[in-house]
This record gives structure tokens, sequence and C-alpha cells, in this order.
């Protein structure tokens, strides 16, 4: 069967899998990469790292694949981070990740003034708003944050740097030796036109305001643009032919929308990856700045995405494994399952990095709450599963507000959909039903896959979501709905008695850096 390579470079590290012509994902590689979290906000990757370990995956793909060769590659990882790199595309410094806040000192100046809401000052974000759907974010974590601390704090890196990368297209330019965006791999830069039909363009004025140098944005093209094709000397380092096709990178965003096979207006799907959110196709463009939800650039000019974030998903599992419980995730999840629903009332808040939709801010933290004598290993995991999915409810009821109608059900995928009980835990807390889509972990690499397919014109976008199987359906009624309603009517007081408690947590951090 012919096949396409899928390129995701999420957070953990990247992922690559053959994806054939029916949808069906074949083998499928993926390696580990660190992260530096500072005390001072700090959050960073090696984009030397992310190189070594994609070629190497390739290369172990490839010699699994045999003589066949990929039709063509798609691109699809985190957004919202800074790649600098020179000329050729190699890294002159550090990766500055989306979760990176050490320029929030400086965002007063671009999007802040004596009268702020939640840091934002009424007459400087209008423009952005109504041209591009949202702003740049008080926290600095964004590429607007990240390109004003490369020029204060890190001069040498700044004037070394040829071009401020996203790391789609970071990797796209590694692959075909071609600089260029998107508007969709630039959602977070909010400097593009995003209004429905517009050409793509930057927008001067923003440019402007944001502090940016337009000679270090790379070159604009349509999203769906195919880069080039495969360099000889890559192509001869993984194995592969230097024909084969590369398309323009896509937000993990973008590459789960068609990774659910949700793509008519409305049809949503809520990724549980390293972060979670809750995204459809719509036809409008519309933000909510309070709940930092917007409509933004989708696959088209006609059909904007939504956008939103929440800072930790499935990553809050990971966490307590690494941090706290030493087990491998098949048993700490039979663990959760002899848990009672509800855990006998333990909550976790699970903002351990701050949060960003439905509310900005960076400061509030995680907390178990309602702990007692009774509380065991297996409550305190369950425990986390239904903070994340109660956290996801509470992003969904301002979602449902900003679709303007109910939605009726989701697709779920991410590597936490994996679990058939946290997907019962979802359909409980969410009350709705939660479709679960086949082998949810890779449905972005298939997103990617069948992405790079409608480019090249061999598919339509409805031929492509066709291709995607759901596995389950998991009903509220099956899933313990009474105590979770309840639960959630709890869950609602939380942030508001620990926002306070992180902002003088934040102080005193800062403090101790001083």
């Amino acid at each position: 069967m012919t096949w396409t390579l899928a390129v995701d470079l999420g957070n953990g590290g990247p992922k690559v899998a053959a994806v054939y012509a029916d949808g069906s994902l074949g083998p499928c590689v993926q390696r580990s990469v660190s992260v530096d979290i500072g005390l001072d906000g700090g959050a960073t990757q090696d984009a030397v790292e992310w190189w070594v370990t994609l070629t190497d995956a390739i290369r172990d793909l490839t010699s699994q694949m045999g003589t066949e060769q990929p039709t063509a590659i798609g691109i699809t990882g985190q957004w919202g981070s800074t790649v600098p790199v020179d000329a050729q595309g190699e890294p002159v410094g550090p990766v500055i990740l989306w979760a990176d806040t050490r320029a929030r000192r400086y965002m007063h100046e671009v999007i802040g003034g004596p009268v702020s809401v939640q840091g934002f000052a009424p007459n400087k974000v209008v423009p952005w708003v109504r041209l591009t759907g949202g702003a740049p974010t008080p926290s600095g974590a964004d590429p607007t944050g990240h390109s004003l601390l490369l020029q204060r704090e890190f001069p040498s890196e700044y004037a070394r740097a040829h071009w401020l990368m996203e790391p789609v297209d970071y990797l796209g330019m590694r692959l075909t030796g071609r600089a260029a965006a998107t508007p969709a791999s630039m959602i977070l830069s909010w400097l593009t036109d995003n209004r429905i039909g517009a050409q793509p363009h930057y927008v001067d004025s923003l440019i402007r305001r944001a502090r940016r140098d337009p000679h270090r944005l790379p070159p604009l093209v349509p999203t769906g643009t195919v880069l080039g094709t495969l360099l000889p000397e890559v192509a001869s380092e993984v194995g592969l032919v230097p024909s084969i096709p590369v398309v323009c990178g896509v937000p993990d965003l973008h590459a789960a929308i068609l990774g659910s096979g949700a793509i008519e207006p409305y049809a949503s799907h809520i990724a549980v990856s390293t972060t979670s959110w809750i995204s459809a196709r719509v036809p409008f463009k519309k933000t909510d700045i309070l709940h930092s939800i917007a409509s933004v650039p989708g696959f088209d000019s006609l059909l904007p995405v939504v956008a939103n974030n929440q800072e930790i998903g499935g990553g809050a599992l990971r966490w307590l494994r690494e941090q706290i419980v030493d087990a491998d995730y098949p048993t700490l999840l039979e663990e959760a399952a002899t848990a009672p629903p509800g855990c006998e009332g333990l909550m976790f808040a699970p903002w351990l990095n701050g949060e960003r939709s439905p509310v900005e801010d960076k400061d509030v933290r995680g907390a178990f709450v309602g702990m007692s004598l009774r509380t065991d290993r297996a409550m305190m995991i369950r425990a986390a599963l239904e903070g994340v999915a109660l956290n996801a409810r509470w992003l969904f009821d301002s979602y449902e507000r900003f679709c303007g109608r109910t939605i009726p059900s989701l697709r779920i995928l991410g590597g936490g959909a994996e679990s058939d009980l946290w997907c019962s835990i979802y359909a409980g807390v969410l009350d709705r039903p939660i479709e679960q889509v086949r082998r949810p972990r890779d449905a972005q690499l298939v997103g990617a896959a069948l992405w790079a397919r409608v480019a090249l014109g061999e598919l339509t976008l409805s031929e492509a979501a066709s291709l995607v199987e759901v596995e389950r359906v998991f009903m509220p009624s099956d899933s313990s709905r009474e105590v979770y309603q309840e639960a959630y009517g709890e869950y609602r007081g939380l942030y508001k008695r620990l926002k306070g408690l992180g902002a003088r947590a934040h102080s005193t951090r800062v403090t101790m850096i001083r």
C-alpha cells in the first residue's frame, strides 16, 4: 500500500508514522527529548536535539518499511514556541517554549495600560482583535514575548537569528531548505489578517505594535502550500529519496481536527495530550478575550477553527507518574479504576503550569483538596483523572457559549484518550456522549498525513475525514453522571480559593530570584 510519512513534534519529543492510503496506521516510532524548566519562568528545549532524534526516528521507520517510499511528508506539532535560526535553518539558541513566561515584564508596553482587564488595555487590544481575532498574552508566553526576551536579554542570539520560526516551520526548513510560514502556523504571533476571506499577509501596523522585526518573519504562504521536495543530504541521511514532496506544517490543533474526523461546522473534539483543548471548525470570526477563546485561521480562509488551551491535560498523569507514583501507565490506570467515582470528595486542581483557558492566569497553581486519612494512592490517581476532566468542563461551558449552541457529542483523541476509564469520566463530567477514535494517541499523525494528501489534491477534506473510524462511544448514563455533576459544582469554586495562593507564591519566587 502507498503511504505518507507523518511527523508530529510534540512536547515530549518527535513521533513519526507511516499512514496508509486508507487512513490506517502502519509502524510508529517515538523519541523523547528533554525540557528545561527554570525557577524564573523559563521553559526551553534544544532544536538540535529535536532534529537528531527526528532523523533517528525516521531512519528507524524507513528501515521497517523496506523499499517502499512515502508519497509525501506531512508535519504537525506544538505551536506558540520560537526557534531562532540562521539563514541556513541552523539553531542559534534554545527553543523558547509556549510555556516560557520570562518576557511578562515587557508585555505591559505592548498590550497593557493604566486601565487594563486581565492585563489587556482595551485601547491597545482592539486593533489586534479586529484583524487577527486575538492578541499577545500579558504573560509573555508567545512569540511576541519571546522576541522581546531575545532582544532585551539575549542580544547576541537575537543578532545571529536570521529567522524566528515556529517549530513546524523550522522542521519544514530543515527538510526542504525553504523558509516559510502560514497563517495557521503563525496564529499565536497575531500578525496576520485573519478575517474571513482575507488573502495571507502580515499586517505592518501590528508588526510595529509587537516590536517585531519584519525581516525576521518567515515569508508567508497559504496554508497547505507544498514547500518543496526533500533535500538530497537529508534524504540520504534518513533512507529516503529526494523527490518526496513536503507540505507546510500545521499546528497540532489542525491535525487533531482532521485526525478526529470531525470537520463539519461545530462538530467538536477534545484533545487530551500534554495540554488539552476543545475545538471545531466554525463559520465565523469571533473572540472571547476574557476566556481566551478565539476563532483563528483554519485549513482555508472561509472556515476558521476555535482555539483555546488548557495548560495541563494528559501531562497531569505524566507528572504524577514521574514525581509522585513510580509505576507505569497501565498500573496507574488499573489502580485508579479501584477507587470510587468522586474519590470520597477528594479533588485535584490540575493547574501545574498556570492556566490559559477559560482564564488567563500563569500564577495559579494546582492542589489536591479534601484529603483524609482514608485517601489512598488509587484515589489520588483517579482524582487526577477527574480533575483534568472537570477542568475541561469548566472550559466546555464557555466553549458552548462561544459557539452559540449546545454541542451534542464530542470526539476524543490524544494519549489520555487511550484510557477507557478516562473517556468514561469525560462522558460523565461533560454530560455528553464521548466518541473515542481508533488509536487516539496517534490521531494527530493521521491528521497530518491526511492533510498532506489534501494539500496535494489527492483528497478533499470530507474524503479525508471519512477515513477516520470511531472505536467506541461512552455514554454519560454509564459514567457516574450524577456524582460528577455534583463534583463540578464544587470544582467551580476552586479557582477563586487558590488564585490568591498562586499569586503570593509567584511573588515569593520573584523575590528568591532577585
